[in-house]
This record gives C-alpha cells, structure tokens and sequence, in this order.
C-alpha cells in the first residue's frame, strides 16, 4: 500500500490530519480568517477539511487547496459537493512549494505539512509570496517538549524547543497573533486514530490485498510512538506580517 493511501485511510477518523481537537480547530479559524469574504488558500491541503470547515463557517470565503495526494484531493472534492460549499473550492494536484495564483489570498494555512517545503521558516517563505496585504498565515509544526533521544530525533527530524520556534518566527519577519499548544489529550487522541482507524480498516476488509500491509503500517507507527511521545509537541500559530521599523532620524 503506498504512503498517500496509508495516510487518507489513517485519517478517515480524524480528517483534520493534526493533533486538534474540533473546538481548537474552530479556535483557529475564528481568529484566522480576517473578512467574511477572505480567499483562503491551503498549502498542503490534503483531504481539505480546514478548508471545508471555513467554507461552511464562511458564506462568502472562496478558497484554493493544494496537494500532491490524488486520494485525499478525490475524497475532499467529494466532501465539498456533499457540503454543498463544492463551487467555492478550486484543488490543485501540485507540489505545493511551487504552486503559483494570479491573486493573493487573506489568509494562507499550512498545518502539519512543513516537511514538504523543507521546514517551518521555507514554509513562511512560501505563504508570504501569496500572502494579500493585512493577510494571516496559520501554520502548525513539531517542536521539542523535552529534550528528545537521538532516534526520536532520527526519526523525526531536528526540531527546536518551543521558545527557539517562536524566537525564530519572529525573527523571521512575523508577529504571533494568536496560537495553540497541543495538549495531552490532543496529541494522545490523533495517535490512537491514525492507529486505529488504519487497524480497524485491514480487520474490516481480511481479503483485500492491502490489508496485511495497512495492519503491519499501525503496527509499526504505535512502535514509532513510544520512541517519541513524551518529547513530542505540536504547536499552531496564527501570524501577521512584522511592519518595517520606521528608519531612525
């Protein structure tokens, strides 16, 4: 079974694919999308479901999603059309760090997909080039909660410990309007679902062909787990543009 199906089917019980609960995520977007009319764009956008919950929250948002997985851009299609919010949404099946619009957006997400832009500051330099002025950015990433072992970080990627997180995105040019701290519960919850749901998927279907190789992925990732869990921290933030200091006289 290749990674992009592994992943749609993982998330079928979670869909907004990051360790958030539904009150966070409806949290976040209230405080992201400036304008009742926003264009919104989604940058990594898997099966669409931040946008499709602004675009239900939204009347008037149109919005834009980007992402290499077919599976998840079919199933978010499917979503939208279902929703009734279908032609207000425009997916793209392209490297996200490369796609171009002939317009700017209000606010520019890209919540646990980092990795594709080679980490949280190239991710800020990518939403910045379709950033409309007064516009916001939410993005999520990973940061240390404790000092991690060498295979978590292996495993991972080398993160940096909160402060260092946010001391780098302000110094990267933004100002932190609002923000969220996974909890506990949050990051426990997304863990035991993308387990789960992949586990129960393989038990529910013993004769298709990806089954064996769907329960040994659950298997693996719950291993994977332990390795990290008690280092492992989520955070999102909702930024703006840091004006120019004014030149001294």
């Amino acid at each position: 079974m290749n990674r992009d199906l592994i992943s749609h089917r993982a998330h079928a019980d979670h869909p907004i694919a990051a360790p958030l609960g539904d009150d966070t995520v409806a949290r976040l977007l209230h405080r992201a999308v400036p304008r009742a009319d926003a264009r919104v764009l989604d940058l990594g956008c898997g099966g669409g479901e931040w946008l499709l919950r602004t675009l239900t929250a939204h009347q008037d948002v149109r919005a834009e999603g980007v992402d290499l997985s077919e599976p998840a851009l079919a199933a978010a299609r499917r979503a939208a059309d279902a929703a009734g919010v279908g032609d207000r949404l425009t997916l793209h099946r392209e490297d996200a760090a490369a796609f171009t619009a002939p317009h700017d957006f209000e606010l520019v997400l890209s919540v646990g997909a980092t990795h594709a832009f080679g980490g949280l500051l190239p991710t800020l330099a990518t939403a910045r080039r379709h950033l409309a002025p007064g516009g916001r950015v939410l993005v999520g990433d990973a940061y240390w909660l404790t000092e991690p072992t060498p295979a978590a970080v292996e495993m991972l990627g080398d993160y940096a410990d909160l402060h260092t997180t946010v001391d780098r995105v302000t110094a990267d040019g933004w100002t932190p309007v609002y923000g969220h701290l996974s909890t506990r519960h949050e990051l426990d919850d997304y863990e035991w679902n993308w387990t789960g749901t992949l586990s129960a998927w393989a038990l529910d279907h013993p004769e298709d062909p990806d089954s064996a190789d769907a329960l040994t992925a659950a298997a693996t990732h719950r291993d994977e787990w332990r390795v990290y869990r008690d280092s492992f921290g989520f955070i999102c933030l909702v930024l703006r543009p840091t004006p120019a200091a004014s030149p001294t006289r």
